[in-house]
């Protein structure tokens, strides 16, 4: 349980939605314990009146029974007058207590939902503070469980279990208050079930912890399974493997229900305990009181109030194995929270990190390596590279041989083994990374487009929203402008999620021209024409050599491009310089530059 000491900051946030609903709580259940007393008082009138029966006054010691008795008295009421007015002085009772019970609702209830909004923030946030080495080795369905399942359980405990664990602690004081204060050897007997009772829930509430934290993972595998599919839906269909896929989803979805069942027949253990032990319980007062009222019949309203008591405590009691399976379950929630928070970023701003507000562009790589965390594969060993600010460069290289690595030291999202990269001859470490990453225009190999308007996407990342001048110069340079100008609402069109409504080149083109939008510093295209023809790929090149004109700009790709003309072309293999220089230079070394060129000459010609 002291995974949920987590949340007392956000108890002590709402103090007093949280103390106001304390209070009325404890205040609805004094009221529910006086219905009782006067009761009692009402059948000891009515026994007072019998052959026999011993005066009021001797056989009630109730507070609130002797101001109704003081009132009777000095109103000087009739029989039948006091009883009407005890009569409605329970209608009262009751009737403020529902106003109280409606508050109370509003005040924990509320609060609860304020926690949920606040701690879905908060997980929310760190989401966004974690690096990309937390994303590679975390699946989606589990993030997105988190942040949904665990969070509304945890409200559940800050809501609803809270509430009835509070009502039923003060229900249970006032009852025991009053039985002990009326007949202490009665009371013992009648709440010997209890301590049973209490062994019962401990030993319960053990086994649903353990299942809750089973049934919680496997719900974040659920989830993770259902939402690749959905995501790769395309492939899915196009390799005729939909049969596959669900089989594979049931047998996931069969171990998360045998778990959920295992634990609803655990809870469902709860109930008819609950019922024995109130129904054990009032059937001793009844025959324990009976004797004493056949040797005292005084005690006859005694006997009333206790029943009435112990009828009382039948929900709250009830309630005990609902509310201890659910704070058990925001335990094991909040359990998850908290390991999830407790994470560290490997990449975090240093301490009086530098504002980058304008950077010039000049890039140094010294003795650079990059070992990849996850997966432990060196990507980039003993690089060595200055790039002069303003410069064109071209990275080339096969599959896997570190290309977009370079992209991902300048960005930071993942920073060096060894060595260190310099940006304007400043350690990139040393820079606010928001302020860093503002600089840099990155157009990822990976595509990314939200499910929102066209103008939207474009606009992503620019802090001023661009007025349709600049969207059309953008999108202009990137040679989508009259492709979105035929679609159905030009610029608001929405495109679904992650761009689906658009083709593989479109989609890298509105990365293109959300790139340029930004007019960074610097600006790095990793492979981001592949999806586009010869003609599309001349003209899109064209313009950027005018648009990124006096901007450090790096193309990273397994080809040349021959209508761009580049200060600088680095061919990398296995994560090292191979070779460097111009075109001229590197046609004239005839090296793996040259072969490349010769190669792609060939296929070109035919």
């Amino acid at each position: 349980m002291k995974e949920l000491s987590a949340l007392n900051h956000f108890f002590w946030k709402y103090r007093f939605r949280f103390f106001t609903g304390i209070i009325l709580v404890i205040a609805t259940n004094y009221l529910a314990v006086l219905a009782p007393q006067i009761t009692g008082y009402v059948v000891s009138l009515v026994q007072a009146k019998l052959p026999g029966g011993k005066p009021v006054g001797e056989i009630q010691p109730d507070l609130i029974v002797s101001q109704i008795a003081h009132i009777g008295s000095h109103f000087n009421f009739s029989f039948s007058s006091l009883i009407t007015f005890c009569s409605i002085t329970i209608l009262v009772l009751a009737i403020i207590r529902s106003v109280f019970m409606f508050f109370m609702r509003q005040t924990i209830i509320v609060m609860s939902r304020h926690i949920e909004y606040d701690q879905k923030n908060q997980v929310y946030e760190h989401y966004q503070k974690l690096d990309t080495e937390f994303y590679k080795t975390h699946s989606t369905g589990d993030l997105m469980n988190r942040m949904s399942e665990d969070v509304s359980r945890v409200r559940m405990y800050t809501g609803p279990s809270l509430m009835y664990l509070i009502n039923l602690v003060s229900l249970i004081g006032f009852t025991l208050f009053n039985m002990f204060s009326k007949d202490v050897k009665l009371s013992l007997y009648v709440l010997a079930p209890l301590p049973l009772l209490a062994i019962t829930i401990y030993i319960v509430n053990s086994i649903i912890n353990k299942k809750s934290e089973q049934i919680q993972g496997q719900l974040s595998d659920l989830t993770t399974n259902a939402q690749e599919s959905y995501s790769g839906i395309r492939v899915i269909k196009s390799f005729v493997q939909e049969s596959a896929m669900l089989g594979f989803f049931k047998t996931n979805s069969e171990l998360y229900r045998s778990s959920a069942v295992s634990l609803a027949r655990v809870e469902a253990f709860y109930t008819p305990t609950m019922s024995f032990m109130i129904g054990l319980s009032t059937l001793l007062t009844i025959f324990l009181g009976g004797i004493q009222a056949y040797h005292d019949p005084s005690k006859v309203g005694t006997i009333i109030e206790f029943v009435i008591y112990i009828n009382m405590l039948t929900f709250p009691v009830s309630a005990i194995g609902w509310t201890a399976s659910m704070i058990q379950r925001a335990a094991a929630s909040q359990k998850r929270l908290n390991e999830f928070l407790s994470i560290v970023p490997n990449i975090s701003n240093a301490n009086n990190a530098l504002e980058a507000d304008s950077l010039k562009g000049n890039l140094d790589f010294k003795n650079v390596q990059l070992t990849y965390p996850h997966s432990g594969i060196k990507a980039i060993d003993q690089f060595n590279l200055q790039i002069p600010a303003g410069s064109k460069v071209l990275i080339l290289g096969k599959t896997g041989s570190g290309k977009s690595s370079i992209a991902q030291l300048l960005t930071r999202m993942y920073d060096v083994t060894q060595g260190e990269v310099l940006i304007d001859g400043i350690n990139i470490k040393e820079y606010q990374i928001q302020q860093l990453r503002k600089n840099i225009g990155y157009v990822q190999q990976d595509v990314f487009l939200f499910s929102d308007s066209v103008q939207n996407n474009i606009q992503f990342g620019v802090e001023a929203l661009a007025n349709e001048n600049e969207l059309i110069e953008a999108t202009s340079a990137a040679h989508v402008l009259n492709e979105i100008n035929n679609l159905p609402n030009k610029f608001t069109t929405l495109i679904g999620e992650r761009g689906t409504t658009l083709s593989g080149g479109q989609k890298q083109r509105v990365s293109i021209a959300r790139a340029l939008l930004k007019k960074p510093s610097i600006y790095i295209f990793d492979d981001c024409l592949s999806a586009v023809d010869a003609n599309t790929e001349q003209t899109i090149l064209k313009n950027l050599a005018a648009f990124t004109d006096q901007k450090t700009t790096l193309f990273i790709t397994h080809r040349i491009f021959y209508s761009f003309r580049f200060d600088l072309i680095i061919y990398i293999e296995d994560g090292q310089i191979a070779e460097i220089g111009t075109h001229e230079s590197l046609l004239a070394k005839n090296g793996l530059y040259a072969e490349l060129y010769h190669l792609q000459q060939t296929h070109k010609e035919h």
